[in-house]
């Protein structure tokens, strides 16, 4: 087999093995990769396509790259993001932003759309209304589903959060729930559908409304539903029911932080600088994550100090509405870090 057939992702071979050799190709060779998957997402759909935005180190990386084969193959690069209202202000710079620095630097033309997360009666939808109907988003999205649908007397739900298979037996994958089984008795509601209803969904309308196929920035690395994703389909997925392209799915953090820093590519302020650690790896000085600010996904892993402690520095109005108790009008996250025992 030659190198050339062996390290891409042809869209035919997905396997654990493949994906650890195109993760340990050097940065220059994924960069190659990345664009032919573009060129072949581009290609097929006619130009029809948008990058998902969120104005994050990621998608601005592959909103670059997408830039790129935009100029050589003459379609017009979308950039659509949806506004939550979770995202730190200097996230929706960045968004605003993105559009005229690609324009000037490839000479295309790039439309930004900002959509908004609504209901079927066209109505905004808030963080505190999907917490209200839904529950608080913690420490997974497959935990905080667990507890959503165990609550709700789901057998199969409550077989996980007790470590065990549908036959009674002992699961070693699923034991690590076990450990979360106290948040059944939590008195607040905890469940995973707020990215679903804030992001999802509105993609998915502007999908419906436009005939414009995904392009994300997701990577394996991020998650084993990530990892399981692109083994099912590799990085151009076209023949699911929704089709979606994830042209960087085996890159790493640290190649987005090394074409960050060799390309000059202006990120959100939020991340401050990008520095070598005395380990030799490349860390930012300020926010590590930029997704939403209330976000209690992957809080149980957050070094000190916490998201919520930065978030208590950077931007102390907005974590006083998140704190402030919710019969008084805020978030009333206080009593659910209390009651998860995170610090903030």
């Amino acid at each position: 087999m030659s190198e050339e057939n062996r390290f891409s992702d042809d869209g035919k071979i997905h396997d654990k093995q493949r994906l650890k050799e195109l993760q340990a190709l050097p940065l220059e060779r994924k960069m190659q990769i990345t664009q032919t998957r573009l060129i072949e997402w581009y290609t097929a759909w006619d130009g029809k396509c948008y990058v998902s935005f969120s104005g994050g180190k990621d998608s601005t990386v592959l909103a670059d790259q997408a830039a790129k084969v935009c100029k050589m193959l003459g379609y017009k690069l979308i950039l659509w993001f949806s506004d939550t209202g979770l995202e730190y202000p200097e996230i929706k710079l960045t968004v605003q932003s993105m559009g005229k620095y690609l324009e000037d630097k490839y000479g295309i033309e790039v439309e930004t759309v900002i959509d908004y997360p609504k209901d079927k009666d066209g109505k905004r939808i808030t963080f505190r209304r999907v917490i209200e109907e839904y529950g608080y988003p913690l420490i997974s999205k497959e935990v905080a589903d667990n507890v959503y649908r165990a609550r709700r007397g789901s057998k199969n739900a409550i077989d996980r959060m007790n470590g065990l298979n549908p036959d009674g037996s002992i699961s070693s994958f699923k034991k690590t729930n076990i450990k979360y089984k106290y948040l059944l008795n939590a008195p607040f509601e905890i469940s995973n559908k707020c990215c679903n209803e804030m992001k999802k969904k509105p993609s998915k309308a502007f999908e419906k409304r436009t005939g414009y196929k995904a392009i994300v920035g997701t990577m394996a690395v991020e998650s084993a539903y990530r990892k399981t994703g692109w083994l099912l389909t590799g990085c151009n997925a076209f023949d699911t029911p929704r089709p979606m392209s994830q042209p960087m799915a085996f890159w790493t953090e640290q190649d987005v932080f090394q074409y960050i820093v060799e390309n000059n590519i202006p990120i959100s302020p939020i991340y401050g600088e990008i520095i070598k650690n005395n380990n030799g790896k490349w860390v930012t000085t300020g926010c590590e994550r930029t997704g939403c600010m209330y976000c209690g996904f992957g809080i149980q892993c957050d070094k000190s100090p916490t998201r919520f402690e930065k978030l208590k520095e950077t931007h102390p109005k907005i974590y006083e509405y998140c704190m402030k108790p919710w019969d008084e009008g805020g978030l009333g996250l206080d009593e659910v870090l209390n009651y998860i025992n995170v610090k903030h």
